[in-house]
């Protein structure tokens, strides 16, 4: 069933406001399908540094077979790059959090998005995490450290063992305290693939849209637009992710309040002609596809080089010269294709329908859960039974094989139990934690 969100009856678009006049149903299950392709990528992105980290962009492991250096360069580049799966999450997180309210602008309806918020990240990240610290902080990490030495693996490490409650305790209070520096701290050091930082980010910058979204029912589009984009520059000068969110914000409201798929698709009027917008959009996406393909495939050497064209907020230099490439951050071509592939799916209907199928939507709504179980599945089940058909003398390929064979259905399956176990259950529990505190 469609995911829709029924709003309130809205001034008109031409209004000051800005909002529309018509009862609206929003339908989100094309942004819920786009999500289930991402949630694929994901597990591709973390089944590949485990087991095959040569074929991944930005990879320690250089060198390696020749299969993995044909992937890297080719199929990786917009499919299993890490860099671009979570400027994508961050970007589709902001596109959707932000629509309730825009359906219907009322202070509870906000007050409830931005409580409940906590409660519904919280819960399955305690779970998830708390899993993963009894899985490799209680028993020994040796066969991790055995199995990277054993392939060369120089692309993700041990997960870090927590030897007692309290670290434990903090580390799993920091997902959601930091605001920077997400991949050096202690939980996504003890998390495997290293990828819990992203909850770290999503949550910050959920609260980056919250409170930007409260000016749209109550400003003039043409000042507000204005607004956001100044913020979306100034974002970008200070390598903020809310670069990314606040544009994901902009998308929204214009495709709620301002019709943007009717003026998308009716173009651009210059004088007495009328050009169609669509080619700008493609034109975006294939800047973006091509700095992708020069900095990883062509000359790998260039690929940092755009994140230093930043301002250096703590230091004394206007750009940002010492650098941690080791953090997440922005990019410049992820955000072109991202930027360009969004507006031709809100433009046209056949990509939304394609992403309206049953299983992208289905995997869409379980893609928090496959994300916090993946790792687990592929760091405990997987490395095990890669060590154990090697003992048999059989290549790394074959082991490799062998080894997705076993996590895609045991990902499939222990993400469905979380999702309907610990996931749906923290939404209810959110719900009416909301509905108990405002009695």
């Amino acid at each position: 069933m469609k995911s829709q969100l029924l709003s309130h009856r809205l001034m008109s678009i031409y209004s000051s406001s800005g909002v529309r006049s018509s009862t609206t149903t929003i339908d989100q299950d094309y942004l819920i399908g786009l999500r289930g392709v991402l949630v694929i990528q994901s597990f591709l992105f973390v089944f590949f540094q485990t087991f095959l980290p040569a074929a991944l962009p930005d990879s320690n492991n250089i060198d390696g077979p020749v299969y993995q250096t044909v992937l890297r360069k080719s199929f990786s580049v917009l499919f299993c790059n890490e860099a671009l799966i979570y400027s994508w999450i961050i970007f589709l997180s902001a596109r959707t959090i932000c629509l309730p309210y825009l359906a219907n602008n009322a202070r509870e309806v906000c007050a409830s998005s931005v409580f409940r918020r906590c409660v519904r990240l919280w819960i399955p990240t305690f779970v998830a995490y708390s899993l993963a610290a009894a899985a490799f902080s209680t028993t020994s990490t040796e066969y991790i450290t055995e199995f990277l030495s054993l392939t060369g693996n120089v692309s993700t490490d041990t997960p870090k063992r927590l030897h007692n409650f309290l670290i434990y305790f903090n580390s799993l209070f920091d997902i959601f305290w930091l605001n920077k520096e997400y991949s050096s701290q202690a939980a996504n050091k003890a998390f495997p693939s290293g990828t819990l930082w992203i909850i770290s980010a999503l949550f910050q910058q959920s609260y980056t849209v919250y409170m930007t979204m409260i000016i749209i029912p109550y400003t003039r589009i043409s000042w507000r637009v204005k607004a956001l984009l100044a913020f979306i520059v100034t974002a970008f000068w200070v390598q903020s992710w809310a670069w990314y969110s606040v544009t994901g914000l902009l998308i929204a409201d214009a495709v709620f309040n301002m019709n943007f798929r009717s003026k998308s698709l009716s173009g651009l009027r210059v004088g007495k002609f009328r050009f169609p917008v669509w080619p700008l959009y493609a034109a975006i996406v294939v800047t973006g596809v091509v700095l992708q393909y020069l900095f990883i495939s062509w000359n790998p050497k260039m690929r940092s080089n755009e994140l230093y064209g930043h301002t250096g907020l703590y230091e004394g230099g206007m750009l940002n010269e010492n650098l941690d490439e080791e953090q997440p951050l922005a990019r410049v071509d992820n955000y072109l294709v991202i930027l360009g592939v969004q507006l031709l799916i809100e433009t046209f209907e056949w990509p939304q329908k394609f992403l309206r199928s049953k299983p992208f939507v289905a995997l869409g709504r379980r893609s928090f859960s496959v994300f916090l179980v993946q790792s687990i599945i592929i760091y405990t089940a997987g490395i095990k039974l890669f060590l154990h058909v090697n003992s048999l003398g059989t290549s790394n390929t074959l082991n490799a094989f062998a080894c997705f064979c076993l996590c895609a259905p045991l990902v499939a399956v222990a993400s469905e139990l979380f999702y309907r176990v610990v996931d749906l259950p923290s939404i209810v529990v959110a719900r009416q934690f909301w509905g108990w505190v405002t009695k």
